[in-house]
């Protein structure tokens, strides 16, 4: 995948979340990506991030519907909805065709409400 642009990865991306393909999304990182969605603590490494796609497939049951895919250089930008009406966004560093350093923001507080799981108490 050397010679992906940041717009076809995140295509790439996209298709297998809403597969929910966590080895699948593994794959797109890089060895020691760092993935750090702002509202709780990174995720460093290939492994790491295939287990926090796995709990979080495991968890609730997500679609990401593209709003739009933006290129900067090496960096691709996710603009996302889903169905139940959740928006975000990520910035993806792709080096060498695989995710470098991923971040994403998103309301956590509103996730848990639209998916009916537990609030934090703090």
């Amino acid at each position: 995948m050397n010679h992906i642009s940041p717009r076809a990865l995140l295509q790439e991306w996209v298709r297998r979340f809403n597969l929910q393909d966590a080895d699948g999304l593994a794959e797109l990182y890089h060895p020691d990506a760092i993935n750090h969605q702002v509202n709780q603590e990174p995720v460093v490494g290939r492994e790491a991030i295939r287990e926090m796609f796995r709990a979080e497939f495991a968890t609730a049951e997500m679609v990401c519907l593209v709003e739009q895919i933006l290129e900067d250089g090496p960096w691709g930008i996710l603009e996302w909805k889903d169905p139940l009406g959740l928006r975000g966004c990520g910035f993806f560093q792709i080096d060498d065709g695989s995710i470098r350093f991923q971040r994403g923001y998103w309301d956590r507080l509103s996730f848990l409400r639209i998916h009916g799981l537990p609030l934090p108490t703090e």
